[in-house]
């Protein structure tokens, strides 16, 4: 990590916070307000931590939004992420030499790739220059932060967990959250879908315990091939050598059979007992909501070793604009190649970061024949990670650039009709809060390949709309409409909800020569002019079998929360929200410096 600061430094890429500053909230609710920042503000190093509650100081700094943008990015990766693509594409489409000539290029760019797989070394590396073990191990003398008040105690938010498949013969590095429960147990969240999950099944099939080595810090990159999307099996570390042309020198753990890279700055090892599980979370996630409590497998540690001098990397999650937006943008025009050879008309394709990434793909296509975007859509929710994305939207060549959003939505709903929708069922990440059931959940597609004819119709203004709407849903409270324009406005109304949407969508069918598109938000805690978060929010909420209703050209969007009003069983959980004390100590002391109308539209 000293390297990667000086590199920060040198790029004017580095904020350094020299102010004591406590591990508990403080730390990362500065952390959350620079990501927030135009174009993700600066990474920043916190050089004098603290833990108040235990009266302990830390001789470590913490570096946080290390990834937070897009020059960042980039930095790290040491090239263009476009040439990283490029060369993925190249290798996908390979051919057998021709001529002689070809075979002596073919050679070379075969000889490159001799660097590729990691390299166990026998010697011990920089990160087990301090060992703990027996009676020294102590995880709080690592400064693991507790980013959200409500969060079920510190986490680790950035680290690469190895793991390995019963028989040795495969390995993951994968990036989880990791809770401190006490000074030698950590627990391990991983989701069902995940391979670190897999692997956990064989170990307990076996009646074994389960080695696991988690690493921290070293090259920027080792954290963020811990996030690639590769195939069940494939070590991502492979990703590290192809971008670098340098192979990864890995050590043997020093109480598992696990290998991690030599120069990282924390290892922390040990063994899960598969018969063991324990109450994990809550904690506020990458969706903007705190995921519920619920049991996960356990690690006792068995050692930590660390550098003479590291430094503790972290991240902090929440409401979006966040760090992972940029490490998602790399990850996305990277593996867009292998996503291309499952899909071969895909032109390209874009996840908001204001949904979340799952619950939002933009993807435009070449359709070929009827019905082809509605086999792209059954294509996206059966390869890998897309499995788990909640709402897609195909668009055909002609649409206009994916992220100009603006002209992008005006473009869909000039297209738009109800039958353009296509509803289904699939796998939904462990993360989401809002389908009737864990793990599985409503999935819509919108296919705006096709151009449909449809009549605009006749709008009211917002206050007339207004007066009209609260004659029929007196629960109503605000009301303004989007895209007033195109044939199909978007009609946003606050509510303070006692029914049901779906009560609220059937009282405004006699509207429909006026409205087209209408979606219900809380009024509470919403702000209908901010569209960023709106959304956030609505695609966070909406579970698409449940909460889309269709009367003639109308379509209904429920939004809001959901309660025994609309027979949901499941606890509905707390936004993130920064606590506001904390906040304004940060400011007496000039430290958050956080633009008041940033603040307002990313509603921290």
């Amino acid at each position: 990590m000293h390297k990667t600061i000086e590199l920060l430094k040198t790029h004017d890429e580095l904020r350094i916070i020299e102010d004591e500053l406590d591990i508990y909230l403080e730390i990362p609710h500065l952390a959350y307000a620079e990501v927030k920042k135009k174009d993700g503000g600066k990474a920043i190093l916190f050089t004098n931590v603290v833990d108040k509650k235990n009266s302990k100081k830390f001789d470590e700094p913490i570096l946080m939004n290390l990834f937070g943008s897009y020059k960042r990015s980039e930095l790290l990766f040491g090239r263009t992420i476009e040439s990283v693509a490029d060369e993925i594409t190249k290798l996908l489409h390979m051919k057998p030499p021709a001529g002689f000539m070809d075979k002596i290029s073919m050679a070379g760019e075969l000889f490159s790739l001799k660097n590729i797989f990691p390299k166990k070394t026998n010697k011990k590396g920089a990160c087990q220059e301090v060992v703990y073990m027996n009676d020294d191990i102590d995880l709080y003398k690592i400064p693991v932060l507790t980013t959200w008040e409500q969060d079920g105690g510190p986490f680790i938010t950035m680290a690469q967990v190895y793991t390995q498949s019963f028989d040795g013969s495969l390995v993951n590095v994968g990036m989880y959250r990791l809770q401190v429960y006490d000074k030698d147990h950590l627990g391990m969240h991983w989701q069902i879908h995940k391979d670190s999950s897999h692997f956990f099944d064989q170990y307990q099939k076996a009646g074994k315990k389960m080695p696991v080595t988690i690493a921290i810090g070293g090259d920027p990159l080792y954290t963020w091939c811990a996030t690639a999307p590769l195939p069940y099996g494939v070590n991502e570390l492979l990703m590290y050598g192809l971008i670098t042309k340098k192979q990864v020198k890995l050590v043997k753990s020093l109480t598992t059979p696990l290998y991690i890279p030599q120069d990282v700055d924390y290892v922390i090892e040990g063994w899960v007992d598969t018969e063991e599980l324990r109450i994990e979370g809550p904690f506020g996630d990458h969706t903007g909501y705190y995921t519920l409590a619920d049991p996960y497998p356990v690690m006792q540690v068995s050692a930590i070793t660390t550098r003479k001098k590291p430094t503790y990397l972290a991240t902090v999650v929440g409401k979006p604009p966040l760090e992972d937006k940029y490490m998602g943008w790399a990850t996305g025009k990277i593996f867009f190649p292998l996503l291309k050879t499952t899909v071969p008309a895909l032109i390209d394709y874009h996840m908001p970061e204001n949904a979340g990434f799952h619950n939002l793909i933009l993807a435009k296509m070449q359709p070929l024949y009827k019905g082809h975007a509605k086999q792209f859509m059954h294509a996206f929710w059966g390869t890998g990670q897309m499995s788990f994305v909640k709402h897609a939207i195909f668009l055909d060549e002609n649409a206009p650039k994916l992220e100009n959003y603006e002209t992008l939505v005006s473009y869909i709903l000039d297209r738009f009709a109800p039958k353009s929708l296509f509803i289904s069922e699939g796998v939904l990440d462990a993360l989401d809060h809002s389908s009737p059931e864990n793990l599985v959940g409503g999935k819509l597609g919108i296919d705006a390949t096709a151009a449909n004819k449809v009549e605009a119709p006749h709008l009211f203004g917002d206050e007339e709309l207004l007066v009209k709407i609260k004659e029929l849903i007196p629960d109503a409270s605000s009301v303004h409409q989007y895209m007033r324009r195109t044939k199909n406005p978007i009609t946003v109304i606050g509510v303070n909800k006692t029914k049901s949407a779906k009560h609220y969508f059937d009282a405004l069918i006699e509207l429909s020569p006026n409205i087209r598109i209408v979606v219900f938000v809380d009024e509470k805690k919403n702000d209908i002019m901010n569209p960023y978060m709106l959304v956030w929010r609505v695609t966070n909420n909406m579970d698409a079998q449940r909460d889309i209703f269709i009367s003639g050209l109308m379509v209904g969007i429920d939004g809001t929360n959901k309660s025994q009003i609309d027979d949901f069983t499941r606890e509905w959980p707390d936004d993130v929200d920064c606590t506001q004390n904390v906040v304004e100590s940060l400011k007496k002391r000039g430290l958050w410096d956080l633009d008041e109308k940033l603040n307002k539209k990313f509603q921290l």
